[in-house]
């Protein structure tokens, strides 16, 4: 055998050997999302497919649930390392009761994009309509039930809360007459919006307390935080990155568009006029004492958590230090 060859032969072992190291060293872990493919729950799906987590050597397994309380079981349990859109409200009163949970980074800062509709034909035409109707909201526990119950404390309208799932069950639910309101959070319904189908009635961005605060969390298990905290650190570096390519570069929204099937026109109009970019950023954290004062008001905890359990819970912020 040639010098030649024996040098390729050598060449082509080493590239096995340094290949199956890299995939070795390439970390998994789990992640739970509230909402498939609504744009700010979106950066794993598209981080992943676009090869930033990879790069920081991460490989992503995603699961996506109905909502808050099924994703905060989901890490609760152990079965997802992280869970993305978690209402801060609902974190707090998990943690509080001794759940292992942690919030390991920022999901939503403002008031979330969800927003209320009915029917066209229907004789409702605004929220304060509503009043003694089924209105629709995903799971207890998340920030469309605390936007939902803020509305009503904000219009002074008692309606009739339903937990209806995702916003596609939702639409089949309140087109069909089950709930007479539905709820929805971009992309879903804008399309049927500017078709005539649904009219908006109410945003959750109607209520001003809501616009300053981080409503909802990026949490993981105390354990997975644990044992996979470098794996963590490199999660949020990545997401970070992802965000920061979602917002600067076109293929972001076409790569969007394709996986949700929505014309690109309705993917930017969405991203514009719902999700300001520094809103997703995962380092952010602010309205605490805002939240807290809810949380107890709708009955999620009976008292202020004290200082260290802030501390530990918000594990990501250095401001309880």
């Amino acid at each position: 055998m040639s010098r030649a060859r024996v040098a390729q032969l050598l060449i082509a072992a080493l590239a096995l050997v340094f290949g199956i190291r890299a995939a070795a060293a390439e970390d998994t872990l789990k992640i739970a999302i509230g909402q498939h493919g609504n744009w700010e729950n979106s950066a794993p799906e598209l981080g992943q497919r676009v090869g930033i987590f990879k790069k920081h050597g991460l490989m992503l397994d995603l699961l996506y649930t109905q909502g808050s309380a099924e994703t905060m079981q989901a890490v609760i349990s152990g079965s997802a390392d992280i869970g993305i859109g978690v209402g801060t409200p609902a974190a707090m009163a998990a943690f509080s009761r001794g759940a292992p949970i942690l919030a390991l980074a920022n999901h939503t800062t403002g008031a979330p994009a969800a927003y209320w509709y009915v029917p066209a034909n229907s004789p409702i035409r605004s929220f304060k309509d509503a009043a003694g109707k089924t209105v629709g909201f995903s799971t207890t526990g998340s920030s469309s039930y605390t936007a939902l119950l803020q509305l009503e404390n904000l219009l002074g309208v008692s309606v009739k809360p339903v937990g209806t799932g995702n916003p596609a069950s939702t639409y089949t639910q309140t087109m069909s007459g089950q709930v007479d309101v539905g709820w929805s959070s971009p992309p879903f319904g804008l399309e049927a919006a500017e078709q005539g189908k649904i009219r908006i009635i109410a945003h959750a961005s109607d209520v001003p307390a809501l616009r300053s605060q981080t409503v909802r969390l990026q949490i993981t298990n105390k354990g997975a935080y644990a044992t996979k905290r470098v794996a963590l650190d490199r999660y949020i570096a990545a997401y970070r990155e992802t965000i920061e390519w979602m917002y600067s570069d076109p293929a972001a929204l076409k790569m969007y568009s394709d996986w949700v099937q929505i014309p690109e026109a309705i993917s930017k109009r969405m991203r514009d006029e719902f999700y300001a970019e520094d809103e997703l950023l995962p380092d952010r954290l602010s309205g605490v004492d805002a939240m807290t004062e809810e949380a107890i008001a709708f009955k999620y905890i009976s008292a202020p958590l004290t200082r260290a359990q802030l501390k530990e819970l918000f594990v990501y912020s250095k401001a309880f230090d």
